[in-house]
């Protein structure tokens, strides 16, 4: 498997607080370690009583132009005044960005935002998150991303399924079901994506589940982290925030929709993107997982992962998934 932690053994408590003081901010010793698997996140107390977040990236997750183009995104949501917390100006090696290197380590600064998850169940509180996205993809619009992950067709979902195959990470008794079940999966998801070939593709929050949402009474719903924006259609950012419950789905989509449609004009044909966009998560977050398992953190958050039962287990999925787009194709 892929070792993406080479160079995290080195980002010692004082390393941080060194990169931090290199990028002109005067941390006063103070770490707080908050919760991330894919980076390094922490909350850094300064010498004039505020506080920063500063993210250290893992080695091999992003280039730099994939990490500027998140931070551009955000700092245009920011000037549209979408709430989201957008990256500090730094200043690392004579150079000016949002984007601090240090002892080969990669950073970024934001300020330091609470929050708690929204209450899905209230309806009022899905309109107010359908405003909320709907401004965020108003302003999505308006240029596209060029070097970040597109979930415009299968392709994310091919490139994992190719990925496992050539580590042979799967048990041999369960690997040719699972890339039996994976290859007519990508099919039926390449399919969805083809009958709407008039779509519109925007840049997208791309990962837009209740845990990534924060709420305050005073401004709602807000993002403190754009780490997997991505380019795709709309509803990519929706269909995460919906409850598995058939009708507590539905009446879930149509308040959120509501609240989308009073601020931007929904295309109710990527209903029938749901699915495919569903099922080549679930083929995308198998890989994650197994690029990432060489990383001491996984085995002990995940420890379920890679037995036969998993394995056993995404190939009924999956055959499921397949039932599912198929479904949705005569549905929508």
């Amino acid at each position: 498997m892929t070792d993406t932690t080479a160079g995290f053994g080195l980002l010692t408590p004082e390393l941080m607080l060194d990169a931090l003081e290199h990028a002109g901010l005067r941390p006063d010793g103070r770490l707080l370690q908050l919760n991330s698997y894919e980076n390094r996140v922490l909350l850094a107390h300064l010498e004039d009583g505020t506080a920063v977040v500063a993210k250290f990236y893992r080695p091999g997750r992003w280039t730099d132009a994939q990490i500027l183009e998140e931070h551009a995104f955000a700092r245009a949501l920011a000037a549209a005044e979408v709430p989201v917390v957008a990256p500090l100006t730094l200043t690392t090696d004579g150079a000016v960005g949002t984007l601090g290197h240090f002892q080969g380590q990669r950073f970024a600064v934001t300020p330091r935002q609470g929050g708690r998850a929204p209450e899905l169940e209230d309806p009022e509180v899905l309109r107010w998150i359908g405003r909320f996205l709907a401004r965020m993809h108003d302003v999505g619009q308006a240029e596209p991303f060029h070097a970040r992950l597109a979930w415009n067709s299968a392709a994310p979902a091919r490139d994992a399924r190719d990925w496992l195959r050539a580590q042979d990470t799967l048990p041999p008794e369960l690997s040719a079901n699972w890339h039996d079940a994976a290859a007519r999966c990508i099919d039926a998801i390449d399919a969805a994506f083809d009958s709407l070939p008039d779509r519109r593709s925007l840049r997208l929050h791309g990962d837009c589940h209740p845990g990534n949402i924060l709420w305050t009474p005073d401004r709602g719903p807000h993002f403190v982290d754009l780490d997997d924006a991505a380019q795709g259609p709309a509803v990519q950012d929706l269909w995460m925030l919906l409850s598995g419950d058939p009708d507590a789905a539905r009446i879930q989509r149509d308040a959120l929709l509501d609240g989308y449609e009073s601020v931007r004009e929904f295309d109710w044909r990527e209903l029938r993107l749901v699915e495919a966009l569903r099922t080549q998560r679930m083929i995308h977050h198998s890989a994650w997982l197994a690029r990432r398992w060489d990383d001491p953190a996984f085995p002990l958050a995940f420890p379920w992962f890679g037995t036969p039962n998993y394995w056993s287990d995404q190939v009924v999925k999956l055959r499921e998934q397949l039932e599912a787009m198929q479904s949705a194709a005569e549905r929508f």
